[in-house]
């Protein structure tokens, strides 16, 4: 059904059911957060080699988007990701097995080809039924449930650790993977019918792709600002536990403060989207990020305020987030409606991708705020940057969003 047919009922559990879904990537990212250090213990090994196994999740997620994607267009959205939720479901039983660090990175790899299937389909899914305006506001609604995950991830994994070592996260893991693999083949129905379905040319149709300047650029921007997500993720723990001495479960709720910043930005964007473009709330959110990234830089090699002052400038940081992160990926993907699940995956490939190269970068450069503040602000500076020399702002106001799904968008 098309998303401008949609009672607002069937748009609530439309989000619902793709949050859900969308919610096993978060989980299997964040989950195991808590428990690094006593990975890096119980494997002997480095904490850098440990954030690797980051790493190679973030691998994963963005090695399997480029291929479900293209194979998403091909022969619907379904069964990629039925498929896709079994692998993880698999790589996280294995998991609960290994014995050294390469082995769990390994692992962890596969578990991000298989969660990469959730990613791709359901922004696949929601371009099937909305574009421009619309989409950004459906999408912001669809970042309030799956922005749960990041906030109750961490704090699952401290909860399950209080009961059993860190393999306990993958058992965790392992059933959350089977409970969404039954809502996939019983709550999604199939979005794309086989006379829109696009067999072969997987190559050409990268190859358009990648010539839209606009495009690029835009896929550009929502990677560095996930950079700045994953210098997060991957330092946070570090930093909270070792630097500032906070307890696993300190750490969650810490953790999750941050994300509390993220989903509110979210839901701010819906209600500005009934104000202003989705090109002005981009250029305006990361100029802010930029500037609160500054800000973090400067408290964290300075110590004024401490703690609490790192935190206020993270939050800042990730609200900033939340505003572009609708956005930027809604004006990129309005170009390409022929080919979403293409397009979805080559976005989400370099998301994930460029947060795959800033997580261990923290690591190479410390385990310290500073460390994590520097790599944070440069995801946010950068982003900026290419918006500017790349995109230019100038070329975003000429994107034409049709009147009907700016008013679809408020509406939701």
């Amino acid at each position: 059904m098309p998303g401008d047919l949609m009672t607002r009922a069937q748009r609530v559990r439309l989000v619902l059911v793709l949050g859900s879904l969308i919610a096993i990537g978060p989980l299997t990212i964040d989950m195991y957060l808590p428990a690094l250090p006593s990975i890096t213990g119980s494997l002997s090994t480095t904490p850098a080699a440990v954030q690797l196994t980051l790493t190679g999740t973030l691998v994963g997620l963005a090695l399997g988007q480029l291929l479900i994607g293209p194979l998403s267009d091909a022969v619907g959205r379904r069964r990629p990701l039925i498929a896709g939720l079994l692998l993880h479901v698999a790589a996280s039983v294995a998991c609960v097995f290994a014995q050294d660090v390469t082995t769990l990175g390994g692992l962890r790899v596969l578990q991000g080809l298989g969660v990469a299937a959730s990613s791709v389909v359901a922004m696949a899914v929601v371009r099937d039924l909305f574009s421009g305006a619309a989409f950004a506001s459906l999408f912001s609604r669809l970042m309030l449930v799956m922005g749960a995950a990041p906030i109750l991830a961490p704090t699952l994994g401290s909860a399950v650790l209080r009961w059993t070592d860190w393999r306990g996260v993958f058992v965790a893991l392992a059933f959350a993977g089977v409970l969404l693999s039954v809502v996939a083949a019983v709550a999604l129905r199939e979005t794309l019918p086989p006379q829109r379905r696009r067999s072969g040319g997987t190559l050409r149709v990268y190859g358009g792709l990648l010539r839209d300047r606009t495009f690029v650029g835009l896929v550009l921007v929502a990677g560095l600002a996930m950079a700045a997500l994953f210098a997060y993720v991957s330092g946070s723990s570090f930093v909270f536990q070792g630097q500032y001495g906070l307890s696993e479960q300190e750490f969650g709720l810490a953790f999750g403060a941050g994300a509390v910043g993220l989903i509110t930005a979210t839901q701010v964007n819906v209600r500005l989207l009934r104000r202003y473009s989705p090109q002005r709330i981009l250029v305006t959110a990361l100029l802010a990020g930029s500037l609160a990234g500054l800000a973090l830089v400067g408290l964290a090699a300075t110590g004024l305020g401490g703690l609490p002052a790192v935190l206020a400038a993270l939050w800042m940081v990730l609200a900033s987030a939340g505003l572009a992160l609708p956005n930027a990926p809604a004006l990129a993907m309005s170009r390409h409606g022929e080919a979403a699940g293409t397009a979805a995956a080559l976005l989400g490939a370099v998301q994930f991708g460029v947060g795959a190269a800033a997580a261990p970068l923290v690591g190479v450069l410390g385990t310290g705020a500073v460390s994590m503040g520097v790599v944070v602000a440069g995801g946010m500076l950068t982003a900026t940057a290419v918006l500017f020399a790349v995109v230019r702002p100038s070329r975003l106001t000429a994107l034409e969003v049709p009147e009907g799904e700016l008013a679809g968008a408020a509406a939701h």
